[in-house]
């Protein structure tokens, strides 16, 4: 099997807060590090009840500092909502603190709507600029010229692998023009995905951060000790979706029984086709799921993430994972 990562946002729960969100991020972290994943990554989001990772520098630092081993990251950090050399001198300060554990992903969404993109001081048009940005952050990570006017400090010449994000083929191309690796957001926007691994493997130029081209690729992985018990589970993210949908974005919600009265027949096609690559089940049925996605994508790595209400069973889900993904950590955790 490949490697294994996970995506977290941190997620805030019906009856809690971003306190608890915080302490059940760094005690999944702790989790999923002992059980042999590669990589624990956060995502920018604003404005999201039900999401606590916005400061997510920050957040990064706090597990990070909690974790020994694991790679510790962006998925990512919303570039345009930001100057490059503020990025380069966050990443760079978590690189000096937690040397050769810090990833630095980055994304030209916004992460949020228009008037939050307003209130973030983002210009509508600054995505436009993302490649020249993506570029110039890249040139703050070099060791720094004698002449050099403006650097990064801390950041110039510390080790801060950086990828480009992506749920169309915009940043897959682009990736494949800097010699990056790439990540695609498969997990909420699957329609793409072949496509963009494609243009990113056959165009991809050789750079001083890679030789050939690296693909991870994301997927919501709900698992538990059967088929019904994962289903039930699945059905907080459901109405998450739907909430995002109707422009209503909630805390994570208690699993329900029957769906049937929180969407309409509408509601319902657009979120099942959305979260369609969603691998929902007890360990045969997930296993079955992931050498499948593997086979189909040809992936380097696949990036996981569960928003699932109780604590328990998202650690529970990420341990059956561990375990039928075959990773080092997960027998001996178990």
């Amino acid at each position: 099997m490949i490697p294994l990562s996970v995506l977290d946002l941190s997620p805030i729960v019906a009856g809690s807060d971003a306190s608890q969100a915080f302490r059940n991020t760094l005690a999944l972290a702790r989790h999923v590090e002992a059980l042999g994943y590669s990589r624990f990554w956060l995502a920018e989001h604003h404005n999201m009840p039900g999401i606590a990772s916005a400061a997510t520098s920050v957040v990064i630092g706090h597990v990070a500092g909690g974790t020994s081993r694991i790679r510790v990251g962006a998925g990512g950090i919303m570039l345009p909502n930001h100057a490059p050399l503020v990025i380069a001198e966050q990443f760079g300060t978590l690189a000096a603190l937690h040397p050769g554990r810090i990833d630095l992903g980055l994304g030209r969404a916004p992460g949020t709507d228009q008037r939050t993109m307003r209130a973030l001081r983002r210009d509508y048009h600054s995505a436009d600029t993302f490649p020249q940005d993506v570029q110039e952050l890249l040139g703050y990570f070099r060791a720094a010229t004698p002449d050099q006017a403006i650097r990064a400090v801390p950041g110039a010449g510390l080790d801060v692998p950086v990828w480009l994000l992506g749920s169309s083929t915009f940043s897959a191309q682009l990736a494949a023009q800097l010699g990056l690796p790439f990540a695609f957001a498969s997990h909420f926007a699957p329609d793409q995905l072949l496509p963009a691994l494609e243009l990113y493997r056959s165009l991809f130029q050789p750079s001083e951060y890679l030789d050939r081209p690296y693909a991870m690729a994301g997927i919501g992985v709900v698992a538990a000790d059967s088929d019904a018990e994962a289903r039930r589970f699945f059905t907080s993210l459901l109405q998450q979706f739907v909430a995002l949908q109707r422009g209503r974005p909630l805390m994570l919600q208690p699993p329900v029984d029957d769906m049937s009265e929180l969407w309409t027949p509408q509601e319902q096609f657009s979120v099942e086709y959305t979260l369609r690559l969603a691998l929902v089940g007890g360990p045969a049925t997930v296993k079955a799921g992931l050498e499948r996605f593997i086979a189909q994508t040809q992936v380097d790595e696949v990036i996981v993430t569960a928003n699932i209400y109780d604590q328990a069973a998202r650690l529970r889900s990420y341990e059956i994972l561990a375990d039928v993904g075959g990773l080092v950590g997960a027998a001996s955790n178990r």
